[in-house]
């Protein structure tokens, strides 16, 4: 059975930290592959601020060109209007073969709004979520942001979801899991990058060194 991740977002720019959290998930998890999937209008955030789709799918192209098990998706820069991700799973599911199986991958802060999200209820059906956390300024314990998860799967979702401490999942008998992984906390965000970007600081280390030169080249973020 083939194993495949999803993993979604703006990717404003893509970064160590999301090229890090994919590679611990396809580790941990046994992926045969992780594709990033950038989004083209993404209905929760303002339009102000994010570049256009064509400079985000090619720095992410250059952030994982010597990585052979990531890959890239643009089904989403392809579709008009706002990017939904049920319409993407509905895609990726119509394409694959019945022996493969799809994680969608999405940070825990992202999943705490998953109500928020076109036809959640209806998501959660179709695929296994993996929720990456990691202890952050505002949360040092990774318990309690488990504690956090719970309380919205249950109240948000249903009752019936439970803590199997041995997959580190809530499971539900009717519904796929929701797996839990630790993800290596680098401290990187995209908003601090285009901050440093706009006051003139250097964002060495912070991103892949093409899409550092990419950056410069186009003027992004300026």
């Amino acid at each position: 059975m083939e194993r495949i991740g999803l993993f979604g977002g703006t990717f404003n720019p893509i970064h160590l930290g999301h090229l890090r959290s994919a590679l611990e998930i396809k580790e941990g998890f046994d992926l045969d592959k992780m594709f990033f999937i950038p989004a083209a209008l993404p209905p929760h955030k303002q339009s102000e601020g994010v570049e256009n789709a064509t400079d985000r799918l090619e720095m992410i192209r250059l952030g994982i060109a010597h990585s052979s098990d990531l890959g890239v998706s643009d089904i989403e820069l392809k579709r008009s209007g706002p990017s939904y991700t049920i319409d993407t799973i509905h895609h990726f599911r119509s394409i694959s073969s019945d022996d493969t199986e799809l994680f969608f991958v999405v940070g825990s802060d992202a999943f705490l709004e998953l109500n928020t999200w076109k036809s959640y209820k209806e998501l959660l059906q179709l695929i296994p979520f993996i929720v990456m956390v990691r202890p952050d300024s505002e949360c040092n314990d990774i318990n309690i942001k488990i504690e956090h998860l719970k309380d919205f799967l249950t109240s948000k979702v249903s009752r019936d979801f439970a803590y199997i401490a041995a997959d580190t999942c809530y499971a539900h008998p009717n519904m796929p899991s929701v797996y839990i992984q630790n993800v290596t906390p680098l401290g990187i965000s995209s908003t601090k990058i285009r901050e440093s970007i706009h006051s003139g600081r250097s964002i060495q280390f912070l991103v892949p060194k093409a899409v550092e030169e990419y950056i410069k080249t186009k003027g992004l973020y300026k």
